[in-house]
C-alpha cells in the first residue's frame, strides 16, 4: 500500500508541475504579444497595427488634398490675372492702332495742304502778273501808235509829245500798282534806298548829299525794287 501511495503522489506532482510549466508559458506569449502592439495600443480595443497604419494613410490623403486645393486656388488667381493682362494689352493695341491711324490722316492731309499751298501761290503769282501784263498794254499800244506816226511824218514835235504822253502813262501805271520812284537828288544819303558809287568834294552843299543820279531806284510799298544809284558829296 505505500508503494501505490507514493506512486500516486508522484504523479500528482508532476501533474501539478506541468500546469504550472503551461500557465507560465501563456504569461510570457501575453507580455510579448502586448509588447509588440505598442504603447498606443490597449486591451479590449480590437485593433491592430495594420488598422493604425490605415489611419496613418488616410491622414495622409487629408493633408494631399487639402494643399492640392490651394494650388489649383493659386492657380485660378493666376488666370483671372493673366486674363486682366491680355483685356488690357488689347485695349492698349487698339489705342495705338488709333493713334497710328490718325497719324496716317494728319500726315496725308499736311502733304495735300502743301501741295495746294504750292499751287495757290502759283496761281497767285500768276495772277499778279497777268494784272501787271494788262496795265501795262496800253503802253505798249501807244508806242506801236508812235512807231507808226514817225514812219509816216518826221517831225520832232509830234514824236516828242507822243514819248512824253507814253512816259506820263507809264508813270501812272507804276502809281497805280503801287510803284513808286525813291527820291534821290538833293536828298540825305541813305543806305536803305541809295547806292552811292561815287564821292566828291563839294562845299556849297551839307554833308553826305545827293549830287547827281544815275539811275532811278523804285520801290514797292516798303520793299525796295531797284536802289538808287547816285553820286555823294563830302
Amino acid at each position: 500500500m505505500s508503494d501505490k501511495r507514493r506512486k500516486n503522489d508522484a504523479e500528482e506532482l508532476y501533474s501539478d508541475n506541468v500546469c504550472s510549466t503551461d500557465n507560465d508559458v501563456n504569461t510570457d506569449n501575453t507580455a510579448e504579444l502586448n509588447e509588440e502592439s505598442g504603447p498606443g495600443d490597449t486591451a479590449g480595443t480590437g485593433r491592430n497595427p495594420g488598422e493604425n497604419q490605415e489611419d496613418k494613410t488616410d491622414n495622409g490623403n487629408g493633408n494631399g488634398n487639402a494643399g492640392s486645393g490651394n494650388e489649383a486656388s493659386g492657380s485660378n488667381d493666376l488666370k483671372k490675372e493673366l486674363e486682366a493682362v491680355k483685356s488690357e494689352l488689347e485695349e492698349q493695341k487698339k489705342k495705338c492702332d488709333e493713334y497710328v491711324d490718325r497719324l496716317r490722316r494728319i500726315a496725308a492731309e499736311f502733304d495735300n495742304f502743301k501741295k495746294r499751298t504750292v499751287k495757290e501761290k502759283e496761281a497767285l503769282y500768276d495772277d499778279a502778273v497777268c494784272d501787271v501784263i494788262r496795265e501795262f498794254l496800253p503802253v505798249i499800244d501807244n508806242l506801236e501808235r508812235a512807231q507808226s506816226v514817225i514812219a509816216n511824218e518826221s517831225s520832232a514835235q509830234s514824236l516828242r509829245e507822243g514819248v512824253e504822253m507814253i512816259f506820263r502813262q507809264f508813270r501812272e501805271i507804276l502809281k497805280n500798282i503801287g510803284v513808286e520812284e525813291i527820291k534821290a537828288l538833293n536828298e540825305t544819303f541813305d543806305p536803305m534806298f541809295h547806292n552811292a558809287v561815287m564821292h566828291v568834294e563839294d562845299e556849297s552843299v551839307g554833308h553826305s548829299v545827293v549830287v547827281e543820279e544815275f539811275q532811278k531806284g523804285y520801290r514797292y510799298k516798303d520793299r525796295v525794287i531797284r536802289y538808287s544809284m547816285v553820286k555823294v558829296a563830302n
